[in-house]
């Protein structure tokens, strides 16, 4: 069987996020895949910059990163109760690309916050902005870290066996439905 690929995409731009983290955590539970971290660092979307110069570069890459990939895992953090600007902008210029790298992707959402709901509103949120891009989102088990500041040690790893157990099984699930594909 060839290697998978599996794309992280974290809704935060910070190096030492909690949303990458967890990303990261969640390819270590994964298991053996080549892991691809995407970068949302894009300029903001804006219908005359698309006319004048077309898709930008750094937005056809990620575009081609999300086709490309067996499976993707997303991580939004909360900000004033939805997901990041960053992970809409993402989203809003990915779908101006020719295609949809999108279609029937198995995608893996989860949320790490700082709230004790663990980003729980922008989880719901960015699953609704996913659904014209037509992707098989998992519908569970549902992963919210909350007080995400504090539950990961000094290798990155979760701390607490809950979050560990419940992201081990929502791994576990995305990988099976990498087999459907």
């Amino acid at each position: 069987m060839a290697e998978l690929t599996l794309l992280l995409l974290s809704g935060s731009l910070r190096k030492e996020a909690t949303n990458r983290k967890l990303v990261r955590e969640a390819a270590r539970l994964f298991g053996d895949a080549k892991v691809v971290e995407g970068d949302l660092m894009l300029p903001l979307y804006d219908g005359d910059l698309e006319a004048e110069t077309g898709i930008p570069i750094a937005v056809q890459s990620l575009a081609d990163q999300i086709a490309g990939a067996d499976a993707v895992v997303i991580s939004t953090p909360e900000y004033n109760k939805g997901p990041s600007g960053v992970l809409k902008n993402a989203l809003d210029w990915v779908s101006r690309t020719e295609g949809n790298p999108w279609r029937d992707k198995p995608v893996a959402v989860m949320s790490a916050a700082a709230g004790r709901a663990g980003g729980e509103r922008a989880q719901m949120i960015l699953r609704s902005f996913l659904v014209p891009f037509r992707p098989r989102v998992l519908p569970g088990p549902e992963v919210h870290l909350a007080g995400s500041a504090k539950e990961f040690d000094a290798a990155g790893h979760l701390i607490s066996e809950h979050y560990t157990k419940t992201l081990s099984e929502l791994m576990q699930h995305l990988r099976t439905a990498t087999d459907r594909t």
